[in-house]
């Protein structure tokens, strides 16, 4: 551990900011993560890019996040307007959609994504330290597991709703339900009562047992840097995310071969609605059993991005190519428990909760961001059978780290 937990952290909120974290997650689920594999679909088939210039467009946003991460980590330890700036991120997020069909050029599309970057950036880290101030330490794997259930839910409200208008009206629909979405999450996320936060706590407290700084103890990045099981945690995320980024908009590049943007808008929804109805139950399950150990549960969400990558390769068939997705809602709700609550405990006491969530997840942006530009290559020079090798490669590389160098962090 970084630090030792302090003060007694038992919380009792009020039930309307329960329920607007509940909301909040429901409806950030299709803001946090942009528009991910329909920009894909919508570069190709609206406007006719090559394979290797998606993904670099597709890059964008992972390297904005990269960028502002660990900035954003930073500042979410720091300042007590955690509502104030995520209703500011997602405006952020729905001027980008929208000028993203309205102004249709190179330079929108990639000056979107980048503001898309920065601003989901802020969301993971914020919601965790929102959780943790408003419910604790004690019942944190519970809640965390909830409000990955609830963001589950919501992206496969999304994903639903974007098959529809995809294939009913256009694509270009798609991009307002982001926007409405982020304008619903604004009044969400603004409904949780400011009083209710203990932002010391949400940056994961900085006192000892006794009451007193731990300043015997490595502090600052010292601290972060200067723990291996940190260090080879992170390691370990960004193999897995660089392998898994990619594979979905892969997927849907190569759903809409052949076939016109409607319905390979309505296959892309197929599959994110198959992952996320896995990841409803996934996530649940994992956060009533995280209290008994991390390290397993989280091995699982590992070894089944492998095993999805080679199956693509198998068949050409779009209904089963959609039925792999279940793998992912494995993967992906493990994960999204998980990553959270092993962080929460290799800084508990230490106050750099956030901080660390920042660092971790500027190194897994820059696996994922890079993700889709090495995969798009390899696709203009190979094909699509090879990339998903390729990337079921890393991923045996990112189980064998999490494996042999990751040690359990749940102590009792």
């Amino acid at each position: 551990m970084v630090g030792s937990l302090g003060k007694t952290d038992t919380r009792k909120p009020s039930d309307k900011s329960l329920k607007a974290l509940d909301w909040a997650n429901f409806f950030l689920a299709d803001v946090r993560d942009g528009l991910g594999p329909y920009l894909a679909i919508y570069l190709l088939t609206s406007l006719h890019w090559t394979a290797q210039t998606i993904g670099f467009a597709m890059s964008v946003m992972g390297v904005a996040t990269v960028i502002t991460q660990t900035p954003v980590g930073i500042l979410v330890d720091r300042t007590r307007k955690k509502r104030l700036l995520s209703v500011i991120a997602s405006l952020l997020i729905a001027t980008a959609a929208l000028l993203t069909i309205r102004l249709p050029t190179y330079n929108v599309v990639m000056g979107g994504q980048a503001i898309m970057g920065v601003a989901a950036a802020w969301f993971t880290p914020a919601v965790a330290a929102i959780t943790l101030g408003l419910v604790g330490h004690k019942v944190l794997d519970g809640r965390i597991g909830r409000n990955e259930t609830f963001n589950h839910a919501g992206n496969v409200f999304a994903a639903l709703m974007a098959g529809l208008i995809g294939y009913y009206v256009n694509n270009e629909g798609i991009f307002i339900l982001l926007a409405v979405m982020s304008l619903i999450s604004s009044v969400a996320i603004w409904r949780i009562r400011e009083d209710d936060i203990d932002h010391d706590l949400a940056r994961g407290d900085g006192q000892s047992e006794e009451g007193n700084a731990a300043s015997e103890k490595p502090s600052g990045w010292h601290a972060i840097l200067s723990n291996r099981a940190i260090v080879f945690f992170a390691l370990a995320c960004v193999l897995f995310h660089f392998a898994n980024a990619a594979m979905l908009p892969l997927l849907g590049q190569r759903l809409a071969k052949g076939i016109n943007a409607g319905a390979s808008a309505a296959y892309m929804s197929a599959c994110i609605i198959v992952a996320q109805l896995v990841m409803i139950p996934v996530s649940n399950i994992t956060g009533r059993l995280a209290p008994k150990g991390r390290k397993n549960l989280l091995l699982i969400g590992f070894a089944v991005l492998p095993i999805r990558g080679l199956l693509y390769t198998m068949t050409n068939d779009p209904v089963l190519l959609v039925a792999i997705q279940i793998l992912d809602g494995v993967g992906a709700g493990t994960f999204g428990v998980l990553s959270i609550l092993i962080v929460s405990d290799l800084t508990k006491g230490s106050g750099l909760f956030n901080t660390t969530q920042g660092a971790i997840a500027t190194a897994i942006g820059l696996g994922a961001s890079l993700s889709n530009a090495f995969a798009g290559s390899i696709v203009q020079r190979a094909g699509y059978t090879t990339a998903f090798l390729t990337l079921s490669g890393i991923a045996l590389a990112a189980l064998a780290v999490l494996w042999l160098l990751v040690p359990e962090t749940k102590v009792e």
